[in-house]
C-alpha cells in the first residue's frame, strides 16, 4: 500500500448533538426579549395619554378661545388702567371703571340700534297694507290679472307652508333661548377673565417670570409690553377711524334726509372698523336699505359715498393714523386676518392684526438688517 506524503488530513468536525426534547411536548421557539413587554406597555400608555390630551383639548377649546379673547381684551384696556393706577387709584377700581365705561358705550350703541330697528319694523308693519296694494296694482297692470289684497291675505293665512313655518318657529324657540343663554354665559366668562387679567396684570407677569431665568424674563417682559402697546394702539386707531367714519356718514345721511341718521352713523363707524375685511360692506348695507325706502336714488348716493370713503380711508386716513400704532403692510394684515379666520374663526380674525403687529415688532428687535448694495442687475431691480 502507498501513502500520500507531505499532506495532512483535515479533521472532520463532530456533529452537534440535538437539543433535548421539551418535556411538555410543544416547541416554543426563541424566547421573547425582556425589554419588549415594557416597551409595549410604555407605547400603550403614551398612546392613551395622547388620546386623553386630544379629548381634553376638544372639550376645552371653547374655554381656551374665551381666555384668548379675554387676554387680548385685557391688553386693550391695559393703557387706560395703567394711567388711572399711576394717579393713585387702586388697580382693581381702575379696571372696574374702565370696564364700566366700555359697557355703557356698548350698551348705548345697541340701545340706539335696537330702537332704530324696532321703530323701522313698526313702520313697516303699519305700512304693509299700502305696500301690498302697490305691489298688487303693479302685478295687475303688468300681467293683466285681477288680484285683490283680501284674496292674497286669505291665501297667505291658509297656506300650508305658513302653518309649517309657524310650527317650526314655535319648536325652535327653546333652541334660540338656549343659544342666547349660552352666548350670555360666554360673554360673562370673557369679561370675568379679562377683568382678572387686567386687574392682576403685574402680579401675573411676576408669576410668569419667576419660573424663567433672568435673560428669558427680559424677553418675556419686552414681548408683553409690545403686545400691550400694539393692542392698545390697534383699539385706539380703530376707535378714532370709527369716529371719523361715523361723522362723515352722519353728515351725508342728514343731508339726504334718511331717518335714524345718528344710529346709522354709529352702526357704520363701529361695524366697518371692528369687523375685519367684510365689515365695510355689512355696515353700508343697512343705510343703503333705509335710504332706498326714502328714494331709490338716495340709495345709489349712499352706496357711492361708502365706496369712495372706503378708498379714502384705505389710502389716506388709515396709513396716517396707524403709522405709529399698528404699522403693518395691508397685504400682511389681510393675510393675517384670513389665516386667523381659518384657524380660529371670528375670534382669530379679530385678534389676528394685533397679534401679527406684536410678532412683527418683537422679531424686528432681533432680526439684523443690512443695507442693500448698489450692485443691482438693472433699474428694474432697484425699482
Amino acid at each position: 500500500m502507498g501513502h500520500t506524503c507531505g499532506v495532512a488530513d483535515d479533521p472532520v468536525p463532530e456533529p452537534t448533538p440535538p437539543p433535548p426534547p421539551d418535556p411538555s411536548g410543544t416547541d416554543t421557539g426563541p424566547a421573547m426579549p425582556r425589554w419588549l413587554p415594557r416597551a409595549m406597555v410604555t407605547a400603550l400608555a403614551l398612546l392613551a395619554c395622547f388620546m386623553l390630551a386630544v379629548w381634553a383639548f376638544q372639550q376645552l377649546i371653547g374655554l381656551l378661545l374665551n381666555i384668548l379673547i379675554a387676554f387680548f381684551l385685557a391688553l386693550a384696556v391695559e393703557p387706560a388702567v395703567s394711567r388711572l393706577s399711576a394717579r393713585g387709584m387702586r388697580r382693581g377700581l381702575a379696571t372696574g371703571l374702565v370696564f364700566l365705561a366700555a359697557t355703557l358705550v356698548v350698551a348705548g350703541f345697541f340701545a340706539l340700534l335696537g330702537s332704530m330697528l324696532a321703530d323701522q319694523i313698526m313702520t313697516m308693519v303699519e305700512n304693509f297694507p299700502s305696500y301690498l296694494d302697490s305691489v298688487i296694482k303693479w302685478v295687475n297692470r303688468v300681467f293683466r290679472t285681477s288680484l285683490s289684497r283680501v284674496a292674497v291675505q286669505e291665501s297667505l293665512l291658509h297656506s300650508d307652508w305658513l302653518q309649517r313655518y309657524v310650527k317650526s318657529s314655535a319648536s325652535g324657540v327653546l333652541d334660540i333661548s338656549a343659544t342666547v343663554l349660552g352666548g350670555l354665559f360666554q360673554l360673562l366668562t370673557v369679561l370675568l377673565f379679562s377683568f382678572y387679567f387686567a386687574a392682576d396684570g403685574p402680579r401675573l407677569r411676576r408669576a410668569l417670570c419667576s419660573v424663567l431665568p433672568p435673560r428669558r424674563q427680559a424677553e418675556v417682559l419686552r414681548a408683553w409690553e409690545l403686545a400691550v402697546a400694539k393692542t392698545g394702539g390697534y383699539i385706539y386707531s380703530r376707535a378714532l377711524m370709527a369716529l371719523i367714519s361715523g361723522i362723515a356718514h352722519y353728515v351725508l345721511l342728514v343731508i339726504l334726509g334718511v331717518p335714524y341718521a345718528p344710529a346709522l352713523a354709529i352702526w357704520v363707524g363701529f361695524v366697518s372698523q371692528f369687523i375685519p375685511t367684510i365689515g365695510t360692506y355689512l355696515a353700508g348695507a343697512l343705510p343703503v336699505l333705509l335710504a332706498f325706502t326714502v328714494n331709490p336714488w338716495y340709495a345709489v348716493w349712499v352706496l357711492g359715498f361708502v365706496v369712495v370713503y372706503q378708498q379714502f380711508e384705505n389710502y389716506v386716513l388709515q396709513p396716517r393714523i396707524t403709522s405709529r400704532t399698528v404699522d403693518i403692510h395691508p397685504a400682511v394684515a389681510f393675510g393675517s386676518v384670513v389665516a386667523g379666520a381659518a384657524l380660529l374663526g371670528a375670534v382669530g380674525a379679530l385678534v389676528a392684526i394685533p397679534a401679527t403687529a406684536t410678532l412683527q415688532a418683537f422679531l424686528g428687535a432681533y432680526v439684523r438688517r443690512y443695507e442693500v448694495t448698489d450692485a443691482a442687475p438693472g433699474p428694474e431691480w432697484r425699482a
